[in-house]
């Protein structure tokens, strides 16, 4: 089939991709967010020891950021890409499940951090070469929605795991959501893939054009996004281990329940908004929504401190979803804005993800540390000052990057409606 050139997509890739976004979700959730209870509650490791472990994985895929975004921008078939990372997701889950000494969880949070890399530049490669620039917009809140709503499954099914079994069950889970995630990955037709388009290097309607290097390092506006991600992953990475951790003690196996329902509020929250989300970058524009997704961290972060009621702390967990439903969607057309006509669209999606991983990596020390020797109320409040400095960049530095031609209302939906 030749490349798809007019934004039409046939149901079977459109399907494909829908369901990569929410088994992937599945396979990542297995071995993410519970790896926190899995090492304080079974192994007694204490917050610095977790903070470690964590903060490795988030080095590791800062280092792998830009050569992932290159590999990416380079490769032509990104669905190859996809399968070496969903391998590496393995991998590390066994390691987890059957060697859970300290080195075997270092090396383990290397492969998953590193590997981990190549998903988002490759989910938005396939969907900028399927559906085109004006079209991504209503691509990528379909692919969260999807994304969320995978992770909610999966949130439900480990906690449950973790719950009637066992914490190590849960990585188990993990590897066996792998089958489907490779069928979906099956199920994308490569040739309606426009390699150029891809990549940013045709816009649609035009000539190919890669920029050089040089121009990019001159980009301020990219630089200051950057600065604003490192920010507000700062403030953002360390609050749902923290709080994690902080539910898991004294409670034994139901820390699992916990630690799901936290995240089912919070995927539940972004599926449901992530849709919207990007209809409103097309009317808004992409800075109206970014100053509402900072604006709602810093409130988290000052909440955690004024309750120790589970149900309410669950609850917060709402402005979570808020933010990270309009960072997800507005992050990735901020990027596609910048990027056109570049051919370095996922190099500079790797810029940002070097950012966001530096600021997780920081976060989760940093956090730990302050936890360790002043108790989660500092370090809650912490988080929330950093998230504060956020928005006000947000506010004073960072343009609009939407113009008159992109995202026009209107247009039809070149994909089925979701069921």
């Amino acid at each position: 089939m030749p490349a798809n050139l007019d934004g039409q997509i046939s149901p079977r890739s459109s399907r494909g991709l829908d369901w990569l976004n929410f088994f992937l979700a599945d396979t990542q959730t297995g071995v993410g967010p519970f790896l926190a209870i899995y090492l304080a509650s079974t192994y007694h490791w204490d917050d610095q020891r977790v903070g470690i472990a964590l903060s490795v994985a988030a080095f590791a895929g800062v280092l792998a950021q830009l050569p992932a975004g290159a590999l990416v921008d380079w490769s032509r078939s990104k669905r190859a890409v996809i399968a070496v990372g969903v391998g590496a997701v393995v991998t590390g889950a066994l390691l987890l499940a059957f060697y859970p000494s300290f080195t075997a969880v270092i090396f383990a949070q290397l492969l998953l951090g590193g590997f981990g890399a190549l998903f988002a530049p490759s989910l938005n490669a396939i969907s900028l070469g399927l559906v085109g620039s004006r079209l991504l917009g209503r691509r990528v809140g379909r692919n969260q929605a999807f994304n969320s709503a995978g992770n909610v499954s999966a949130a439900v099914l480990m906690g449950m795991i973790g719950y009637l079994i066992s914490s190590r069950a849960i990585f188990l889970a993990a590897v066996v959501l792998a089958v489907p995630t490779l069928i979906s990955l099956a199920a994308i037709r490569p040739g309606e893939i426009d390699y150029e388009r891809s990549r940013a290097a045709k816009p649609d309607g035009g000539a190919p054009h890669v920029t050089g290097l040089g121009v990019l390092l001159k980009d301020w506006k990219l630089a200051v996004f950057c600065t604003c991600a490192f920010l507000f992953h700062f403030a953002n990475a360390a609050m749902l281990p923290q709080l994690g951790e902080m539910l898991a003690r004294g409670r034994g196996r139901q820390s699992s329940l916990f630690m799901g329902a936290c995240i089912i509020v919070t995927q539940i929250t972004i599926s449901i908004i992530a849709v919207w989300v990007s209809r409103k970058a097309a009317s808004w524009g992409r800075k109206p929504l970014l100053l509402l997704g900072f604006g709602v961290l810093p409130i988290r972060g000052v909440l955690y401190t004024l309750t120790t009621y589970t149900p309410f702390l669950v609850g917060i967990q709402v402005l979570d979803g808020i933010a990270n439903a309009i960072y997800l969607v507005v992050g990735v057309l901020v990027i596609a804005d910048l990027a056109r006509g570049t051919g370095r669209f996922n190099l500079m999606l790797g810029a940002l993800g070097v950012a966001q991983g530096l600021g997780a990596a920081a976060s989760t020390t940093f956090a730990g540390t302050i936890v360790h020797h002043y108790g989660y109320r500092a370090g809650f409040l912490s988080l929330a000052g950093v998230a504060a400095i956020a928005l006000l960049l947000i506010a004073v530095a960072v343009p609009e990057t939407r113009s008159d031609k992109d995202d026009k209302i209107g247009q039809p939906d070149p994909v089925p409606a979701m069921a």
